[in-house]
């Protein structure tokens, strides 16, 4: 599996290897071992998994957690298309304000890890597009925030030749500059402390008899 480090700090995609034949193919789109070799600690441990299906058209996002609590993601695609942008939108990262994008598709099964505060939104390139999530934290409504993807301030590459389908909660959703005037942005430094956290407790159960 192949790692590489993307425009916002932390995040980072995985390109696993595909085994095709005749019956079809088989790949893994998490590796523990390529996962501790690009980020220096063990995957989180994960407390609840989550699969979307989307119209080709949708927009997911950009959304976040609350930090603290905080979340941690590895994202892929097991079915159709997606264009998942990265987006830091954490106060004082050395990064903020960029976002980043990656293809995930059923050629490449590419994967893409987002650390605790950064920004999370994804385009359906096809019908029926599938999304599969692994999350360090449980949802809890109260704590899930968005921003709107249109917002031009981001510039995200939102795809032009279909209008873009959001949920009610997403076409309300403020601007990077409307949350930081209302506080609502991550901190950095809470981030990175609330990581370590994180990796502690997850390299702890790793090792646990």
């Amino acid at each position: 599996m192949r790692s590489r480090r993307l425009a916002v700090d932390g995040a980072i995609e995985f390109t696993p290897r595909v085994f095709p034949d005749e019956r079809g193919l088989f790949v893994s789109p998490f590796q523990e071992a390529a996962f501790l070799e690009a980020t220096g600690s063990p995957l989180f441990p994960v407390a609840q998994t989550n699969h979307s299906r989307s119209r080709r058209g949708v927009v997911r996002g950009v959304h976040f957690t609350a930090t603290p609590p905080g979340t941690a993601k590895y994202v892929y695609c097991a079915r159709g298309r997606a264009l998942d942008i990265v987006v830091d939108i954490r106060v004082g990262s050395p990064t903020f304000g960029r976002w980043d994008a990656v293809l995930l598709d059923q050629r490449d099964f590419r994967s893409v890890y987002l650390p605790v505060g950064v920004g999370h939104a994804f385009v359906a390139l096809e019908e029926d597009t599938v999304v599969s999530y692994l999350l360090s934290r449980a949802y809890v409504p109260e704590h899930e925030l968005a921003l709107s993807a249109l917002d031009p301030a981001l510039g995200l590459p939102i795809p032009d030749d279909t209008p873009p389908l959001l949920s009610d909660r997403d076409q309300a959703a403020p601007t990077l500059a409307e949350a930081g005037e209302r506080g609502l942005l991550p901190d950095y430094a809470a981030c990175r402390s609330l990581e370590h956290t994180t990796a502690s407790a997850a390299s702890e159960a790793r090792h646990r008899p």
